[in-house]
């Protein structure tokens, strides 16, 4: 008789997908063990303190669609909404609280998973799933043995939580999670790179219609098209597209302007592809050439973009005065070429951090004190925004931090201006 051995992990998501096939639910929802393997870390962080996080609440605005809280999706994988999940120091012990099935509502938002489900266990890789109704009562008896209570600062005003640990020290839990998210997993790595290419494909979509005289969403439709065409699920943000003076702008996105020739243009427009972000920057003339001074400007923007992203390693860090900073690369440089037209050093126009780390949010879960490690994900972003010469210009990129540096996950994405050029010459 052949012993019984744990399906590989391939198998059992398979089998997960299969479950949610059948029952008719999208295959968004599957649940990796990874998840499983989160909680576990973050229990031996925790050690004898019991985590709750409440998942998104169904959307009531027809402006937006569900969407999961990124630390909520980051500890259990679970696409719906109105979930719970209590996270304690027994290994067996965690549960995922989700609401009975109203079928009433479902006729509108589909059908969802239920606490009475044949298949809930498996389905959502939690060996105790229970009905919300039943949060109350399980949480008390859980406090009886464990005092703290950790959770994040939105859930703590909840009237369900302030009920159930009435009493009960609630400590914020982002610092513990923020360590966790900051170092990604390669199946994390494969899923930004997946969200960057998409950009990619955007930017360069972008690349072939823009002339003058089109107007800035049509350039922002454009790029959300094409990325939502090759499947993923919404922008990381709200798409950025400044023509002449809206490009020294940092975070425009009216994008209601009319470009002109003569003109720089700011595309800040990333992807969000499976619940992960990119982030890509690239500013390009939008007559199809840069005039002198905006070459003049570019070049020292990609001076210090170059300068920061050769210095990316372990050790560094994003904070602009932190030690060993990566900033503090960009911002010298910046400042010691090129000058205003009053002849002033460049650096007091980099008005704006360096850096971010890029996962589940387009600024991820950091802490800023933590050197760059390994598996992180940042951006590069340095900028120089000039009003008085409506210029802006801004060249980012997402950084992977290896062992002995660092890979460029957008690098296929041209920043030589002499590429760029080359690209907007071949129009559809």
């Amino acid at each position: 008789m052949r012993s019984a051995v744990p399906a590989p992990r391939y198998t059992q998501g398979l089998r997960r997908i299969l479950l949610l096939l059948t029952l008719g639910f999208q295959l968004g929802a599957a649940v990796s063990p990874d998840f499983a393997a989160r909680r576990d870390q973050l229990r031996g962080m925790l050690r004898k303190d019991v985590v709750v996080l409440f998942g998104a609440k169904e959307s009531e605005d027809l402006h937006y669609t569900f969407f999961q809280e990124p630390n909520f999706f980051y500890l259990t994988g679970w696409q719906e909404p109105g979930a719970i999940v209590v996270v304690t120091p027994a290994k067996d012990g965690d549960v995922l609280f989700v609401p009975p099935r109203v079928p009433a509502e479902e006729k509108w938002t589909g059908r969802k998973l239920g606490p009475d489900d044949a298949q809930a266990r498996e389905i959502t890789g939690f060996a105790k799933v229970l009905p919300t109704t039943s949060f109350d009562a399980e949480l008390k008896a859980l406090l009886a043995n464990y005092p703290t209570l950790f959770t994040l600062p939105a859930d703590a005003n909840s009237p369900l939580l302030a009920k159930a640990a009435h009493g009960y020290a609630m400590p914020d839990a982002r610092p513990f999670l923020s360590k966790l998210r900051m170092e990604k997993s390669p199946e994390e790595i494969a899923t930004i790179q997946r969200a960057t290419d998409a950009s990619i494909d955007a930017h360069r979509a972008a690349w072939r219609m823009i002339h003058p005289g089109d107007y800035e969403y049509q350039v922002a439709a454009t790029m959300v098209g094409t990325y939502e065409n090759e499947g993923c699920q919404r922008s990381a943000y709200a798409p950025i597209v400044g023509s002449g003076p809206n490009s020294a702008v940092l975070h425009y996105s009216r994008n209601s302007r009319r470009m002109d020739a003569g003109e720089v243009v700011v595309m800040d427009v990333g992807a969000e592809c499976d619940n992960y972000a990119s982030d890509i920057t690239r500013t390009v003339p939008a007559g199809g050439k840069f005039t002198p001074r905006q070459r003049e400007i570019y070049d020292v923007v990609l001076g210090a973009q170059r300068a920061a992203i050769a210095a990316v390693k372990p050790g560094m860090s994003l904070g602009k005065r932190a030690p060993n900073s990566l900033y503090q690369i960009a911002y010298d440089y910046i400042n010691t070429h090129g000058k205003d037209l009053h002849g002033e050093p460049l650096g007091k126009y980099f008005t704006h951090g360096l850096s971010h780390h890029v996962g589940l949010d387009v600024h991820d879960a950091s802490d800023a004190r933590e050197p760059l490690k390994p598996g992180m994900v940042i951006t590069i972003e340095p900028g120089i925004y000039i009003p008085e010469e409506n210029i802006g210009v801004r060249i980012e990129d997402v950084v992977l931090v290896t062992a002995t540096g660092s890979r460029v996950l957008s690098a296929a994405l041209p920043v030589d201006p002499d590429e760029i050029e080359r690209a907007l010459a071949q129009k559809k």
